[in-house]
């Protein structure tokens, strides 16, 4: 079953005339078949070049707790350096680095320490670096294994339809309206948390955890046609639920809340000026790498806060 709706597939397989014009925008890419989708997404999430793109995200994060008013409580912040080619048989070879940081309200500086308002303690704050993004996509949507070995692996598109044989085909939610393309994502994951309450009393928030990402994106129709471009822009917005950071201390704090965070991610130009200036600069000072060219593409692995806060933060 196509994941688009009808009045949107007619529309990018609506008959053409002579000269090759329909009623409505005509559209050279199949969004119901899975090489199409992988070519589309390589294209607009990073690039098809010989050198890898830059991307950024910035917002706030809120606190939400159940009879109090939603609160602010940092900036969150980061880069993204992303390359794909497209292999012979049609899958995408991907590659790339991503940053995140926590910044002050006022100031929009990187924080190395933060005032807890509910407990009162200031904490040193956890920057999250992430250089192994590698990976295979192809026309299998990708399913990704956190926690234990018993959960359930997490899907990269929640939203995504299976077969009736259970295997789900990489097909996204794409929507054209004009030369504007549209594109849902959400990533959703429940899993064991590796910050555990026996090891780390005050940053587990519990045996379980469930964050989770949401995206929209906005992209034009005719970059992602044109062959001969390798990339194409987007700008999306982007919302995060999830418990406490572990680097909060909320774990004996008694505050049952959740995390919610309002952003927005862009790929115009794909060089630093996509990327807010003081988080440009604070990468180029103390994470100079994170802006030059992985060197391999090698096999990786998707990794979560929570699993480097375990891999690197002492049991308290």
């Amino acid at each position: 079953m196509s994941l688009l709706p009808d009045l949107i597939r007619q529309s990018l397989r609506a008959p053409k005339d002579d000269a090759g014009r329909t009623g409505q925008r005509s559209c050279d890419l199949d969004f119901d078949i899975a090489e199409d989708n992988l070519y589309a997404f390589a294209k607009m999430w990073s690039t098809l070049a010989d050198k890898p793109v830059l991307s950024s995200f910035h917002g706030l994060m809120f606190a939400c707790v159940e009879g109090q008013r939603t609160m602010p409580l940092f900036g969150y912040a980061g880069t993204g350096l992303f390359q794909s080619k497209i292999l012979d048989n049609g899958h995408v070879r991907m590659r790339g680095k991503e940053t995140g940081f926590f910044t002050d309200l006022a100031s929009g500086d990187v924080l190395d320490t933060w005032s807890n308002p509910f407990t009162g303690e200031d904490v040193e704050v956890f920057s999250f670096l992430n250089d192994r993004i590698r990976g295979e996509l192809t026309t299998e949507m990708p399913r990704f294994d956190f926690g234990e070995a018993n959960d359930e692996p997490t899907l990269l598109h929640e939203g995504a339809e299976a077969r009736d044989d259970g295997t789900v085909p990489f097909v996204l939610p794409w929507e054209v309206f004009g030369d504007r393309v549209h594109l849902g994502w959400d990533y959703c994951h429940a899993y064991t948390n590796p910050v555990d309450k026996a090891r780390w009393p005050m940053a587990s928030t519990g045996a379980f955890i469930n964050p989770s990402e949401h995206f929209y994106f906005t992209t034009s129709l005719a970059e992602l046609e044109d062959r001969s471009n390798p990339s194409a822009h987007y700008s999306a917005g982007f919302s995060r639920l999830s418990p406490w950071w572990p680097w909060m201390r909320m774990g004996e704090s008694g505050i049952d809340g959740v995390l919610f965070g309002r952003m927005v991610s862009v790929k115009a130009n794909g060089t630093p000026d996509d990327v807010p200036r003081k988080i440009f600069d604070h990468v180029a000072s103390k994470h100079p790498d994170y802006l030059e060219a992985p060197l391999d593409w090698d096999n990786g692995h998707p990794v979560s806060t929570w699993e480097v806060y375990a891999r690197d933060v002492a049991p308290e």
